[in-house]
């Protein structure tokens, strides 16, 4: 039952999404078959959303612990294969749930800032979450980009207006191009190298739009 959900609404109310906002997806080849970190720049609330209904394959989401406070997100986000994260630390629960999906082949949606940036022009400070739980699980990271969702959403806006929004996918970030170093070095070498394609791909993306 929990999985049911989600199968229904991505084909139906999702792709209502997709048309609404006028979501333009590039570069889905990228994503493999397997399991991938995707790790995108994150301006708005419509991210995840969009992503989740576009996204080639289902897609599980971190998502702030405290969203479980409330008694509709507590039911809600499992069936749509979102899983609890708390974002003061090292959660380890969240690691090993998005370890276990990728190694199942799956596909999880990680924001690399963390949280939405104030600037939908720059990136902000990035976290070396998607980096470990990519080595962890020995699958790549598929950088992507978000173009327009922030005049579709932005922070402190409540409703959301119907706007462009263009979704690029850049190529995979192997963790095996990593292997000197501590761990330590290696994620953190891995991460700039994800924020550096995120950058190349929304710079990409801005042309698209």
């Amino acid at each position: 039952m929990t999985q049911t959900l989600g199968k229904i609404l991505r084909p139906t109310i999702g792709k209502l999404f997709l048309i609404a906002f006028k979501t333009r997806l590039h570069g889905t080849q990228n994503i493999p078959a397997g399991g991938a970190v995707i790790a995108g720049n994150h301006v708005s609330h419509m991210d995840p959303v969009l992503l989740w209904c576009g996204s080639p394959r289902p897609i599980h989401f971190m998502a702030k612990r405290e969203l479980w406070d409330q008694s509709f997100f507590r039911w809600m986000l499992p069936r749509v294969w979102a899983f609890p994260v708390n974002r003061g630390g090292a959660d380890r629960t969240a690691i090993e749930t998005a370890t276990r999906y990728l190694k199942d082949g799956d596909l999880v949606g990680i924001f690399p800032e963390g949280t939405r940036s104030e600037d939908a022009q720059a990136l902000g400070e990035a976290h070396g979450g998607a980096a470990f739980i990519a080595m962890r699980a020995g699958v790549p990271v598929i950088p992507a980009a978000f173009v327009g969702t922030e005049d579709v959403l932005a922070k402190g806006r409540k409703l959301p207006r119907l706007r462009r929004v263009t979704v690029l996918f850049g190529k995979p970030i192997s963790p095996e191009a990593f292997a000197e170093g501590s761990r330590k070095e290696r994620v953190s070498a891995m991460t700039q190298a994800i924020m550096e394609s995120i950058a190349t791909e929304l710079e990409r993306a801005r042309e698209l739009h």
